[in-house]
């Protein structure tokens, strides 16, 4: 959405967003999903044009792509959960949207990445990923304009439940965090945007693990407790398939549950034998199991769950934890 003209009077700014024409044009030709606006400049009002989901004439669309043209068309901010709802499916979209705030940005951009990675794990096929990686490159262009955001994500991690699709995407959030704190300048566009994708495709071989041993309250008998460490190298696997090849999304996926004490798998890797990056995502991995509740165990709040990692420094490296516990000590991630 573009921004609104000088002429229009502030309240008038914070009630209305004023459309732009790609957005305009992403929805249904003749029947909006939204109410529509059009601005009387005379009054220094904005006047209902058409009420969602009434049929449009063609002498109509063309005079709403013209108000749009100049800036004269507008939809109610209390219509944003539909408009948030239509966008999340064309998440390019925010990347021409002046009027969202950024806050709004960043639940749209969560949204649309749970949706379309709980796609991919359904039906893990080419066409099916090039939509998760689409949005997964609008996400990290959105983010590396301004790496600051990543605090408007953090602040939105799911504390709730445990579910592979919003664990997921807590991974994708803290190991970009971290990866920003612990790079700073040296960061590079090329290794965010597949830290990012190893991130989010990080457990997707736990999907093959049936749902009775993921869900069970009880210990797992020897032989439940062996299905789990290949889910790794399953992962691995599945993103070769993909064409993944590069060594940061191999080095997520492979080795988020190598330990510094050789006590992870599959590898059995130790020390500086695990890559930065494996490092990097056992912290992210493990931060985002512990902070929602599952079968087995319920949920640290963040703060705990950081603090515990930061005091396991047989297992896990200082690098990345204490950065994380810090953050959340100080309450870096507060809205104030």
């Amino acid at each position: 959405m573009a921004s609104p003209k000088q002429a229009v009077p502030g309240s008038i700014s914070e009630e209305y967003y004023q459309i732009s024409e790609a957005i305009l044009s992403s929805f249904p030709k003749f029947r909006p999903p939204l109410d529509l606006f059009r601005l009387n400049e005379d009054l220094g009002q904005v006047q209902v044009y058409s009420r969602k989901g009434s049929r449009l004439s063609n002498e109509q669309v063309e005079e709403i792509h013209e108000l749009c043209h100049t800036g004269d068309l507008f939809v109610s901010r209390e219509d944003h959960p539909i408009y948030s709802q239509h966008i999340v499916k064309q998440l390019d979209l925010v990347l021409v949207d002046q009027n969202l705030k950024e806050g709004e940005v960043a639940d749209i951009t969560l949204r649309a990445l749970a949706m379309r990675l709980e796609a991919f794990l359904e039906q893990p096929v080419r066409p099916v990923f090039d939509l998760l990686f689409t949005d997964v490159m609008v996400a990290t262009e959105y983010l590396w304009a301004d790496r600051h955001r990543l605090k408007l994500f953090m602040r939105r991690l799911h504390t709730g439940e445990y579910s592979l699709i919003q664990h997921s995407c807590n991974c994708f959030t803290t190991g970009l965090w971290l990866l920003d704190q612990t790079q700073g300048e040296d960061l590079r566009r090329r290794e965010f945007d597949r830290v990012a994708l190893g991130m989010l495709l990080h457990d997707a071989g736990m999907s093959k693990v049936p749902a009775f041993i993921t869900s069970k309250t009880t210990p797992l008998k020897p032989d439940e407790r062996d299905k789990i460490p290949p889910h790794a190298v399953v992962g691995a696997k599945l993103a070769m398939k993909l064409e993944l090849v590069f060594d940061e999304v191999k080095q997520v996926v492979l080795e988020h549950h190598e330990r510094l004490d050789g006590s992870g798998y599959p590898q059995k890797l130790s020390g500086e034998n695990i890559s930065r990056l494996g490092r990097l995502a056992a912290v992210a991995d493990s931060f985002s199991a512990m902070i929602q509740t599952r079968a087995y165990a319920p949920a640290k709040s963040p703060v705990d769950a950081a603090r515990e990692l930061a005091a396991d420094k047989k297992r896990y490296d200082p690098r990345f934890t204490m950065p994380l516990m810090t953050a959340f000590v100080t309450n870096a991630f507060s809205t104030k």
